[in-house]
């Protein structure tokens, strides 16, 4: 009798355990389709954002050249002050349609988008120049103002470089709408030099090959290019349209403008007001602040350049070596508030 007990327990704990077995399966089998389904929702919800990123895209560039083509024509053809404005105003909406649109673009086309806005916002400064009235400055002292550049703020003794514009410099052309000149600095070491508002009026200007130089310009340039610099101080007044920066070390600037591109560059201050988003490429150790440099006329440069004083994306900076999303770029940073000049000699 006991030994028939035990073999039928043992035979019905094994049908429990049989049981138990049977009821695993459809578990291990109901988690496997429970992530089956779970990764394709994933690549569904992929697929979803990648349609929704391109038609996102389609969009934007049919809108963006369709604004483009609407600019052009009134730059083109505009003969009076409302033209131009209403072209200045559209140009203000194709900034924001970039902007909105940063997150989704490719880095050339934002790179293309970026270049577009600037070579449109030179073309409607020269049209506003072109518009005003011929006798606004006198030049008849221009050839012995840029032979003899006023020293600032340098010691006693200390070298003045002459100006590039001491020879014809020669045209910069502009893509269908005339030509500007370019005038600047070149190849200096250890020198004070200054730049006047009458003589950087819409001007494109180009420092280049400067090692341990302090520059001071005054007015409102139509643009502002600087290259191989080293140990240099460079402030500016307001920029109509773009400042580039490559392959710059050491440097600080002090600048305004409609967009900021930095390349190539490394351990360089710039204290900035800009109305798009700045831009660095290949850089390390750039560090950003707010504008704060003033002089006497720099609210009349402002109005002149077309630059909104209320609007300043000094710390919205897009790396194109960084697109990681949520993580900070190493290759920037935000210049502590206790470092940050607010009074320049």
């Amino acid at each position: 009798m006991d030994s028939a007990s035990g073999s039928a327990a043992a035979v019905g704990n094994g049908g429990l355990g049989s049981q138990r077995d049977r009821s695993l399966v459809p578990e291990r089998l109901q988690r496997r389709e429970q992530e089956r389904q779970l990764e394709v929702g994933r690549r569904k919800q992929r697929r979803q954002d990648q349609e929704v990123e391109e038609e996102k895209s389609d969009f934007f560039a049919a809108a963006f050249s369709r604004e483009r083509a609407a600019v052009e024509e009134l730059l083109q053809a505009g003969e009076s002050v409302e033209w131009l404005e209403e072209a200045a105003a559209r140009l203000q909406g194709l900034q924001k349609l970039l902007n909105d649109s940063i997150m989704f673009l490719t880095s050339y086309d934002l790179r293309q988008g970026q270049e577009a806005l600037a070579r449109l916002q030179a073309a409607l400064a020269e049209r506003r120049q072109e518009l005003q009235p011929k006798k606004r400055f006198a030049f008849k002292t221009r050839r012995k103002d840029a032979a003899s550049v006023t020293k600032v703020d340098g010691a006693p003794g200390a070298p003045v470089a002459e100006s590039i514009l001491t020879s014809p410099p020669p045209p910069l052309k502009k893509g269908g709408f005339g030509c500007t000149e370019v005038c600047g600095f070149s190849s200096l070491e250890s020198q004070v030099l200054e730049k006047r508002a009458e003589e950087l009026l819409q001007q494109d200007v180009l420092l280049t090959d400067l090692s341990n130089c302090k520059i001071k310009l005054y007015g409102n340039p139509n643009t502002l290019r600087l290259n191989k610099a080293r140990n240099c101080t460079v402030l500016c007044g307001p920029v109509s349209t773009s400042v580039f920066l490559e392959d710059c070390s050491d440097c600080v600037l002090a600048v305004a403008c409609q967009q900021l591109r930095v390349h190539t560059t490394r351990d360089t201050r710039i204290f900035l007001q800009v109305t798009s988003r700045a831009i660095v490429e290949d850089c390390n150790g750039v560090q950003f602040a707010p504008y704060s440099w003033s002089y006497s006329g720099i609210d009349k440069d402002f109005e002149g350049s077309g630059l909104d004083r209320n609007k300043n994306n000094w710390s919205d900076v897009d790396d194109f070596n960084w697109l990681v999303p949520g993580v900070a770029s190493p290759n920037w940073s935000l210049l502590p508030e206790e470092e940050r000049v607010t009074q320049w000699d």
